[in-house]
């Protein structure tokens, strides 16, 4: 079985190999979680222009000191680049739903292996509501999830069919976690990479959903920067 990773080292992981996925100039936007840490790992000759559903346009990572001026809309202090603006939650949310962002990175409860997304409601428990996700994941260009690869409890998220209320059908184009990278395209699900802490065979026992397998199936992008810091 795979080696236990540090909590931290699996959210920065994550942020960081999602973060090879944008092109300078792309419009994304991040939500809750994991997925905030992404604006953290961009490479330096790449401009990104994040917006939040708040509306921040041009939103950065975050600030090296304390400072709540400037708040994203998963409750994360960020900083505003230069060019960045402010505007009203109808014309944020206008730039999502015309199809003006480019992708955007979630969190996930459960993947179904067509791409189906739950990741708002548990059965029994409160919950504030969908938010802007019901708007991100049929507005935005290219939906990315960044999870974990199981539960706490070691139960799996990538699934054959999602048991969770559903936030949207067949929308997920990229899975990304601590140990493997899947992409799904026209409701096929491949695994381009995997984590050099496993082996094929324990994504398989990690993963509850059927998919191929790239060839070459090469290390998880990102990996080697870890022991660099």
């Amino acid at each position: 079985m795979p080696i236990e990773l540090n909590e931290e080292m699996v959210r920065q992981r994550i942020a960081r190999r999602i973060a090879r996925e944008f092109h300078d100039g792309d419009v994304v936007n991040l939500g809750i979680g994991i997925p905030t840490l992404v604006s953290d790992y961009i490479p330096e000759d790449v401009r990104i222009i994040f917006q939040t559903e708040n509306g921040a346009v041009g939103a950065g990572p975050a600030p090296d000191k304390p400072d709540l001026r400037f708040i994203g809309a998963g409750g994360r202090p960020l900083t505003i680049l230069p060019g960045g603006c402010f505007v009203a939650s109808d014309l944020s949310f206008g730039l999502i739903r015309g199809g003006h962002v480019d992708a955007t990175v979630l969190g996930a409860l459960q993947v179904s292996q067509e791409g189906d997304l739950a990741n708002w409601m548990v059965p029994g428990k409160i919950v504030p509501g969908m938010g802007g996700a019901m708007d991100l994941v049929v507005g935005a260009r290219r939906v990315i999830i960044a999870t974990t690869h199981t539960t706490k409890k070691g139960e799996a998220k990538i699934l054959r069919k999602c048991t969770l209320p559903l936030t949207a059908k067949g929308v997920v184009k990229l899975i990304v976690t601590e140990f493997a990278v899947f992409s799904i395209e026209k409701g096929q699900m491949k695994l381009l990479e995997i984590a050099p802490e496993v082996t094929l065979e324990d994504i398989k026992a990690m993963t509850d959903a059927d998919f191929t397998v790239a060839e070459p199936l090469i290390t998880m992008q990102g990996v080697e920067e870890e022991e660099e810091e």
